[in-house]
């Protein structure tokens, strides 16, 4: 599902169930298509892969094994980092938030995976403080810590840079993997999802090309 659709179902999604496929769908016929135009990226003299994706996308949620098992045998050429997309709507922006704070805290590791199932599933509104601050206590995470992280600079600097990201990479849908600041690929692209992990890794062979190193 696009961007458009989410406008439309996020005020009747208690669990944000809906959101899904990228927009760059109109088949390139090669797995990918371009970054247009190209970005910047933060990961100086190493190939920067991005993966943008939310907590309520489904399509999200399936992909994140196999991306997961994928980006621990990545080289140490390349650097990964999920980018948590929000597109304006304060639903996104809390899960967004919660991914940031889970990161500074040094949680999110371990509680990933989990969230997907919280609000999917369980059906939990982690989109808010309270509700998420209720579900990391359980999860072990310190109250007070999770607190601090959640309110603090850094991590209201995180969400506008995540947010910045995905509006200069003119992000419609979700799952979608960029490399270098140069390609996009997605499920929908590459056929399938295991598919669009082959043609990252032929786009990071590429990159790596391009950046006149073997």
């Amino acid at each position: 599902m696009q961007r458009r659709d989410v406008l439309k179902q996020l005020s009747a999604l208690a669990a944000l169930g809906g959101l899904g496929l990228p927009a760059w769908s109109q088949g390139s016929g090669k797995g990918f298509e371009l970054v247009s135009p190209p970005q910047p990226t933060e990961a100086k003299g190493k190939i920067e892969v991005l993966e943008f994706f939310h907590y309520g996308c489904p399509h999200c949620r399936a992909f994140d094994p196999a991306l997961d098992a994928w980006v621990k045998k990545l080289p140490s050429d390349v650097v990964f980092t999920r980018v948590p997309v929000m597109w304006g709507q304060q639903m996104l922006v809390g899960l967004a938030r919660l991914y940031a704070t889970l990161d500074a805290t040094g949680d999110l590791p371990r509680l990933h995976g989990q969230i997907f199932e919280a609000v999917q599933s369980e059906k939990l509104p982690l989109n808010t403080e309270a509700a998420a601050q209720e579900w990391v206590v359980k999860k072990g995470v310190d109250a007070k810590k999770f607190a601090d992280a959640y309110r603090g600079f850094s991590t209201n600097v995180r969400v506008k840079r995540f947010e910045e990201i995905a509006r200069n990479y003119k992000v419609d849908g979700v799952p979608t993997l960029a490399i270098d600041g140069k390609y996009f690929t997605s499920g929908s692209l590459a056929g399938t999802h295991e598919a669009a992990l082959k043609v990252a890794d032929q786009l990071i062979a590429r990159a790596r090309s391009e950046q006149g190193r073997k």
